[in-house]
């Protein structure tokens, strides 16, 4: 079987195999071969043409990474480790924002504490989505179960709602930015995910304590690693069943 992944990947960056070819240094018959036939190249060359298609190797190659490499590589995805995330440095926030350059994502219940410490943010957002990066903030749906049960969990019922209708004053303001998605989710969540292109700050909960207070991990993509993948899929499927409710109090 071809490996249409790989073919598919080059196209659509608009390169040909004989380009690949020349960049990595090898022959355009090897390159023809690594599609027509889904030849395995070696880990080096595998590398560079995932770095230059923007694919993951696991993806290109489903077979090439085995679960015990890919978990080894995930652990050196681990940058930092937080125990709170009250420790996280303010100007790290800032610079993951800052030099984000093709997607921001935002999966929270309010996420209340990143317009509070950064009274700029919004204009920000509105920026980036101008300057071609993907904007999306996921929030929890004020009116949903998931909410109040997590308000009553964290001892202090209604607080929950209460904070994304006042997040919700603040990114009003992006209704008409291009680029820019504020939308509403149900789900429970098992972690708050902050996504700045191949950078996450994922903010684990804990039963009966408030999100300021939980760990945070700082990742960064490595090709073949499993753990940025795995919180950056959890998001995925949460961004594809978020909704916009326009007409009423959780308008996005």
């Amino acid at each position: 079987m071809p490996n249409d992944r790989l073919r598919d990947a080059i196209l659509r960056n608009g390169l040909t195999p004989v380009a690949v070819a020349e960049r990595i240094g090898v022959d355009a018959k090897t390159v023809e071969r690594w599609i027509t036939q889904n030849r395995t190249p070696y880990p080096r060359h595998r590398h560079a043409i995932a770095a230059m298609v923007r694919e993951d190797v696991p993806y290109l190659w489903p077979e090439a990474v085995t679960p015990e490499r890919a978990s080894k590589i995930g652990q050196s995805e681990l940058v930092q480790l937080y125990s709170r995330r009250s420790s996280v440095p303010n100007d790290l926030w800032r610079r993951l924002i800052e030099r984000a350059e093709q997607r921001i994502d935002v999966l929270a219940y309010a996420g209340l504490f990143l317009v509070e410490q950064d009274p700029m943010l919004v204009d920000v957002l509105r920026q980036k989505g101008l300057d071609g990066v993907t904007v999306n903030i996921l929030l929890g749906d004020p009116t949903s179960a998931a909410i109040e049960r997590r308000s009553v969990e964290e001892g202090a019922p209604g607080v929950m709602a209460a904070k994304i209708r006042q997040v919700q004053g603040y990114y009003k303001r992006l209704d008409d930015a291009p680029g820019v998605n504020v939308l509403y989710h149900d789900t429970t969540l098992y972690n708050s995910i902050y996504r700045f292109d191949d950078e996450m700050l994922v903010n684990m909960h804990v039963l009966g304590f408030p999100a300021p207070h939980a760990p945070v991990m700082h990742l960064r993509k490595l090709n073949g690693g499993d753990l940025f993948r795995t919180y950056s899929d959890s998001f995925d499927r949460i961004l594809g069943v978020s909704k916009r409710r326009p007409g009423d109090e959780v308008a996005a």
